[in-house]
């Protein structure tokens, strides 16, 4: 009667181990189930390259930003720029009664006696000749050439900005330069040229002063315009002029060709505004074209330019000559 009693009861514990087998291996495939279910999807080989292309573009796009938006603290000093805005005279030129025309060439940047390193930027307004070129020359204080720019311009009376870069080398850590601009009739001779004194320096900071008064021309002739007619022999001129240096203006009437038809040397006593008062006489046996023309030569000049001499200044207005 025992033998069958622990046959039962061995039957018995062999069904528990089973279902404890049988639940904890259903417990681990679930388990594992979950993990497979939860393994990243494997990325294709030229993936990673690209996220790496794409970081790298987000991250330059962020310094971008970042950048644009930076207060610049006192150690951080905005880097000043050589190029000049186009700005007029500040303050406002004063000037003696009746220099009230604007100068053919007109230096808006730099102004007198400016302090320049290479390159700087000139900044002009200009109304060519009738030639339609303009010349500028950068020159040494003797006079020699350091630059020299020609170039095509449409004549308009109201005047075009022109702005020109302008490289030089001098020997000497600074000196005294000149810019000198003129421009041409259409017979090929002077009909305008201006100048305006600076310092040159090979090394250093560049100051540039404003053009004060000498955006007016030098000259101021009382009721003389462009075509003014003359008779009976006579030019007679009353006026103001504004001497460059203490060298003596030169008044002369030109024909066309430039031959001289009459001339005077008006002196002054120094530089500051004078009144003159003088008569150009002249003969013609029909109605005659000519270019009355006020000259100024700097005596400074050790060089002598084989076309414009050692000119500082030149006013020029076309007349017209009757017997």
């Amino acid at each position: 009667m025992r033998r069958p009693c622990k046959r039962a009861s061995l039957l018995v514990l062999l069904m528990k181990y089973k279902i404890l087998f049988l639940a904890s291996f259903l417990g681990l495939l679930a388990g594992c189930s979950q993990a497979i279910e939860s393994a990243p999807t494997p990325l294709p080989p030229d993936y990673l390259p690209t996220v790496v292309a794409m970081t790298g573009q987000a991250a330059f796009a962020t310094a971008d930003a970042l950048t644009s938006t930076v207060v610049p603290t006192e150690t951080q000093a905005p880097v000043p720029t050589m190029e000049a805005t186009l700005e007029f005279p500040s303050p406002t030129p004063t000037f003696a009664a009746g220099f009230t025309e604007f100068a053919q060439i007109r230096f808006v940047s730099p102004g007198p006696m400016s302090s320049l390193i290479s390159p700087f930027v000139l900044q002009t307004i200009l109304v060519a000749g009738e030639g339609e070129r303009i010349q500028v020359d950068l020159l040494g204080e003797d006079g020699r050439v350091l630059q020299r720019e020609i170039r095509k311009l449409t004549r308009n009376p109201a005047g075009t900005f022109q702005r020109f870069e302008i490289s030089f080398e001098i020997r000497a850590v600074s000196e005294k330069g000149y810019i000198r601009i003129s421009t041409k009739d259409d017979f090929g001779k002077i009909q305008a040229l201006n100048t305006m004194p600076v310092l040159l320096y090979s090394v250093g900071n560049q100051q540039v002063t404003p053009p004060g008064n000498m955006i007016y021309d030098r000259v101021m002739v009382e009721g003389l315009k462009e075509k003014s007619e003359y008779y009976a022999g006579v030019v007679e001129l009353k006026g103001r002029i504004w001497p460059f240096n203490d060298q003596p203006v030169i008044a002369e009437l030109l024909t066309q060709e430039g031959t001289p038809l009459s001339s005077r040397i008006l002196t002054f006593n120094g530089i500051d505004t004078q009144s003159f008062e003088t008569t150009l006489p002249y003969k013609v046996t029909e109605p005659t074209p000519a270019r009355l023309t006020f000259r100024q030569e700097n005596p400074l000049y050790n060089v002598v330019d084989p076309e414009l001499g050692k000119l500082i200044y030149v006013y020029t207005v076309e007349v017209i000559l009757n017997p």
